[in-house]
């Protein structure tokens, strides 16, 4: 499985992080390769060309057997291979969630196939509400792990509170060493949220950037879009003020959960709705472009979806593509894998 990802120190103050006016750059590579759930709805032809159609194969967990599952709900999956990249990983595949309410916390399953089904790490939560002397939140949730090649670790970005976005980074994929915060609220003015982020590898030559964020942010009027940001080393970002995909001109309420893929040479945005569908924008290589190509996944009435599939992540192995993603009610949702084909 391939991905993308970034560094980390604590930054202190707004000025090493300016929000800068305009729309603009780019995104990086996806780990998992991206796709689809079930049949594409009609009306969903453009979006349906870029990504494959992914079929539900399994639950990742057997929730009722989890040693750690403090709230009986698990969110935003995060698969990341080892192979050639952690020698001693108990798996080649690492698989990162959380639940969503307090106290949260960062857990670890692993496996020798996307596939699964996943091992629940013993040492759940590997990252907890609690990190003295760097921080004591009610919660942390939304784990998303990249794969810096440059420092040969595992960089972890994590929400708690839904304010802040934070950095953790490792070497063996479990054991992790704070690095800062990389994102609040009041870096990009008029928010009253910044979480659920995911940081990819992709340059932006303009902006003498190499990863690119992409987040949630809820706005002062409690509509959520998705918001952007870029970074030379993956610790130190700028953020654009204005949505990179707003809510309105998808005509929704809330937007979360971006993911980003590329294919055919252009750069695409992945994300769920509040009417628990998952939809496509394409913005371009340089994040220009605001083509929204639709919904490219629609929920399985039945379980485990329940007629709610969110925080899509893509990724393939030996040709085969897959999504994970959270499937349920949004308290009580699970993760789920979905195969190409």
């Amino acid at each position: 499985m391939s991905d993308a990802h970034s560094p980390s120190t604590e930054p202190t103050g707004v000025g090493r992080r300016t929000a800068l006016l305009g729309a603009g750059a780019a995104a990086a590579g996806a780990l998992l390769a991206p796709g689809l759930l079930s049949p594409a709805p009609a009306g969903a032809s453009r979006a349906a060309s870029v990504l494959p159609r992914y079929r539900f194969l399994r639950e990742a967990l057997d929730t009722s057997s989890l040693a750690y599952n403090p709230t009986g709900e698990l969110i935003f999956p995060c698969l990341r291979g080892t192979a050639g990249r952690l020698p001693a990983a108990p798996g080649r595949f690492l698989l990162y969630y959380a639940p969503h309410d307090a106290p949260g916390g960062i857990c670890l399953a692993y496996a020798d196939s996307p596939n699964g089904p996943f091992t629940e790490h013993p040492g759940n939560p590997i990252v907890s509400r609690t990190w003295s002397p760097h921080y004591s939140v009610s919660h942390v949730s939304s784990p998303h792990v990249m794969w810096n090649a440059e420092h040969r670790e595992m960089w972890l970005y994590f929400h708690g509170e839904n304010t802040t976005t934070r950095l953790a980074r490792s070497r063996d994929g479990i054991t992790f060493d704070y690095e800062g915060t990389v994102l609040t609220t009041a870096m990009v003015p008029g928010t009253t949220e910044a979480s659920y982020a995911r940081v990819f590898e992709h340059p932006l030559p303009d902006r003498g950037s190499r990863y690119v964020m992409v987040f949630m942010r809820n706005s002062t009027g409690n509509n959520r879009s998705i918001g952007w940001g870029w970074s030379a080393d993956g610790i130190t970002f700028d953020f654009d003020p204005q949505p990179l995909i707003s809510h309105s001109a998808v005509g929704v309420s809330d937007l979360s959960g971006p993911h980003i893929v590329e294919r055919g040479g252009s750069t695409y945005v992945a994300y769920h709705t509040d009417r628990g569908d998952i939809r496509l924008t394409e913005v371009g290589r340089d994040f220009s472009r605001r083509d929204h190509l639709g919904v490219v996944h629609t929920p399985l009435a039945g379980p485990p979806d329940s007629g709610r599939s969110a925080a899509p992540s893509f990724g393939s192995d030996g040709g085969t593509q897959y999504m994970f993603y959270e499937a349920g009610s949004r308290l009580g949702a699970t993760i789920a894998i979905a195969r190409a084909g």
